[in-house]
């Protein structure tokens, strides 16, 4: 069974920054795509960031230029960096993965991924 485990999520002021870590039970690169979704209270999830094996990443328009992705950096963790962060990031942050081949049109949707984190809590105060 993969497991994924979330790390990094606090309470910040907006302009702060945060980093996001996801620890994988295997090597990620069993993993074909690994994402991070977002989901406020009272709003459906929402794909914030994908990133596949040769490590070309996908971004929702609303963090481009302001998140990015250390890759996968070690053998089994993830990292999302997070700068200027904006009250409306805030939301509990899953990671997400997926074996099988995904096409890149479809890496921010939840219901192409299979194993997912519990996830970590975003604060953003103005």
């Amino acid at each position: 069974q993969v497991q994924l485990v979330e790390s990094g999520g606090g309470s910040v002021q907006a302009g702060d920054s945060l980093r996001l870590t996801c620890a994988v039970s295997i090597d990620t690169h069993a993993m074909y795509y690994m994402a991070w979704f977002r989901q406020a209270p009272g709003k459906q999830r929402e794909g914030v960031a994908a990133i596949d094996i040769p490590g070309r990443a996908t971004f929702v328009d609303s963090v481009k230029g302001r998140f990015t992705f250390s890759k996968r950096n070690t053998k089994n963790t993830m990292t999302l960096q997070m700068d200027s962060l904006k009250p409306e990031d805030t939301a509990m942050y899953y990671c997400a993965a997926v074996p099988g081949y995904v096409d890149e049109s479809r890496a921010l949707l939840p219901t192409e991924y299979r194993y997912w984190g519990q996830g970590t809590q975003v604060t953003v105060s103005a």
